[in-house]
């Protein structure tokens, strides 16, 4: 009976050491460090890995995330440099660089933060007018960042960026810029169709313009075209007329050709003057003057008479 007492206790023993080293082995994961404290003090800094600790003397003081983290902090009231009311909400993003530093540092670290960050936007705020605060963002951002940077760096933290997450102005305020964009708009609707009404015009005008013009080039180069055709034209008539002219003097030409060449007596001569004379009264004259030469032929007085009779 005793024996087996005695074994029980010598196996509980043994599972408490083995529970006890179990305790004290520690493996740190990635992104993380482990604040180590021996009887009270400082003894250091774990970092990725497998670590044993002093049983009953280390103890884990701080557990320490190394990765960057965001904090969105609830909107705080600020009063720009005209005496402006409004409410701005922060979001902050660091990371702690020295995890003693961040276990020694401050009490509370994230509200230390948050009321730095609440501080220090008042103090840039209250150096800025309503209009100013609302399109220089990226100016608060850097100011704030620098700031809480430099104040934050004994606590072991790095503070990588600062965003203004929203900025809220009085309902009045609003209202006001409400009315003021609208007017703004409207204004700009004006401008735009004032701009399109007058290149309308323009257009209209030009193109009125340019049908005037085209209308003048037209009609100047149908003019040309008739004045061209009837000059082609009289330039036709004339040659036709010359052509004509030509031809009757071929054909009075042929015809004196044939006579010389035929060799007419002088009764035919005389007969052809008589014709010629009857040709040129042309049934209107009323005396014919006959020349002296011809008039002793014979038969003349018939002819005469056959003319005058025809007249």
């Amino acid at each position: 009976m005793t024996g087996g007492i005695e074994c029980l206790i010598v196996v509980a023993f043994i599972v408490l050491v083995l529970i006890l080293l179990a305790s004290c082995i520690k493996i740190v994961p990635q992104a993380h460090a482990l604040v180590i404290e021996r009887l009270g003090a400082y003894q250091g800094t774990w970092g990725v890995g497998l670590h044993f600790k002093v049983p009953f003397l280390d103890r884990i003081a701080k557990r320490v995330i190394l990765k960057e983290q965001v904090v969105d902090f609830a909107p705080q009231p600020v009063i720009t440099k005209d005496n402006v009311t409004m409410r701005i909400d922060t979001v902050v993003y660091f990371q702690i660089t020295d995890p003693k530093l961040f276990a020694y540092g401050v009490e509370r670290p994230i509200m230390a933060i948050e009321n730095l960050t609440a501080t220090t936007l008042r103090n840039i705020i209250g150096d800025l007018e309503l209009d100013e605060t609302l399109t220089s963002r990226e100016l608060i951002n850097t100011k704030m960042r620098a700031s809480l940077d430099v104040a934050t760096d004994p606590w072991g933290i790095k503070v990588n960026r600062v965003e203004l997450k929203n900025i809220i102005p009085p309902q009045q305020i609003q209202d006001a810029m409400e009315k003021q964009a609208k007017a703004e708009r409207e204004r700009r609707a004006a401008v735009t169709q004032a701009e399109g009404e007058k290149t309308a015009t323009v257009l209209v005008a030009e193109g009125k313009k340019e049908s005037a013009i085209l209308d003048a080039e037209a009609e100047k180069q149908a003019a040309i075209l008739r004045a061209e055709a009837k000059k082609e034209a009289t330039m036709r008539e004339a040659e036709g007329q010359a052509e004509a002219i030509l031809r009757v003097q071929r054909a009075n030409a042929d015809g004196l050709r044939f006579l010389r060449e035929s060799a007419p007596d002088q009764a035919v001569l005389q007969l052809k003057s008589l014709e010629a004379f009857a040709k040129a009264a042309d049934g209107q004259a009323t005396k014919i003057i006959i020349p002296s030469d011809i008039q002793g032929v014979a038969g003349l007085t018939k002819t005469i008479a056959e003319v005058a009779k025809e007249l």
